[in-house]
């Protein structure tokens, strides 16, 4: 994304254990926007960074629908930016198993759309409900394996092609959103 530095960003080389390191290290060195900026002090990397800090905080599914709507959305970002459709569906599944991938696609697409990513809620709509049932085949030794490397690589790809667009749009989001999850200071 333009507005984070090169260092600050989870490449694809990194092992899962170098993520949540990079995660937790980041995670706790921003200060809370409470702790010493005003609203109109805070830059859009002060509420990214606000934003996700928050979500840690909460015990998904919360009954707060704005951070239900932040965890969902930025799940999907962060798993399609590491690892595609496949490291999506094998660190979300406990969720997607749990509400079913017609209701996780319809929920997901639908915060999409609502946020202005329209391209990437119709990838979901063409390729996630088959790219899950194949998975699930894989998992259970059905040898579909061609099958899914053949659609994996489709969906990959679209997504690839929109060369980033998601993250400007989860910032947009996050910067009309945060004062519903963050109490900031108005001095």
């Amino acid at each position: 994304m333009k507005h984070r530095k090169e260092k600050d960003l989870v490449t694809n080389e990194m092992t899962e254990d170098d993520i949540w390191n990079f995660l937790m290290k980041h995670l706790d060195e921003y200060k809370s926007p409470t702790e010493n900026k005003r609203k109109d002090q805070m830059t859009k990397d002060d509420i990214w960074n606000a934003v996700i800090k928050m979500m840690g905080k909460y015990d998904f599914p919360t009954e707060n629908q704005i951070a239900n709507e932040v965890f969902i959305v930025f799940n999907y970002y962060s798993e399609m930016e590491s690892g595609g459709h496949e490291s999506l569906f094998t660190w979300f599944s406990w969720h997607i198993e749990k509400v079913g991938i017609t209701n996780y696609l319809k929920e997901l697409t639908g915060i999409l759309e609502k946020i202005g990513a329209y391209d990437y809620s119709k990838i979901e709509k063409e390729y996630g409900e088959e790219l899950w049932k194949l998975f699930k085949a894989l998992e259970n030794n059905d040898n579909e394996e061609e099958d899914f490397s053949s659609i994996l690589r489709k969906a990959n790809n679209e997504y690839k092609k929109l060369d980033g667009k998601l993250g400007d749009l989860l910032e947009t989001y996050f910067v009309s959103i945060y004062t519903e999850l963050i109490e900031v200071v108005e001095d």
